[in-house]
């Protein structure tokens, strides 16, 4: 009965990591609209730099040159130590170097892509 529960305990964990967060920010942002709000039912002005909180939560920030080439290292580094984990699996099982090899290829080339932007980013800065 226990094993039955280890994959959908997985699961749970999987979707706990990606909607708690998400849960947790839309309750800040509407306390924060809550507070906001009766302060403008108060007549209180709204300070400038509240303002430009707001508006800067939404906003991206621009992708720079040193931010794709940090990027592509990453990704790469993944990509070598997936790939020296097929070759230390390899030792075990010959046939289990092949696939991992081939998934790590992935990161590898998500991280030559952003090496190569980070060339041809114009905003070097």
């Amino acid at each position: 009965m226990a094993e039955e529960f280890i994959p959908i305990a997985f699961f749970i964990m999987i979707g706990a990591i990606v909607l708690v967060p998400a849960w947790l920010k839309s309750k800040e942002r509407k306390e924060m609209q809550a507070t906001l709000r009766s302060a403008i039912e108060k007549g209180q002005p709204l300070p400038p730099e509240v303002i430009d909180s707001l508006s800067k939560d939404n906003i991206k920030a621009p992708a720079t040159a040193a931010r794709d080439l940090r990027v592509g290292v990453i990704l790469l580094a993944v990509s070598l130590g997936v790939a020296l984990f097929g070759y230390m699996v390899s030792f075990a099982e010959m046939d289990a170097f092949y696939p991992i090899a081939g998934s790590a290829a992935v990161p590898g080339m998500i991280g030559l892509a952003f090496i190569v932007l980070s060339i041809f980013n114009k905003n070097k800065g």
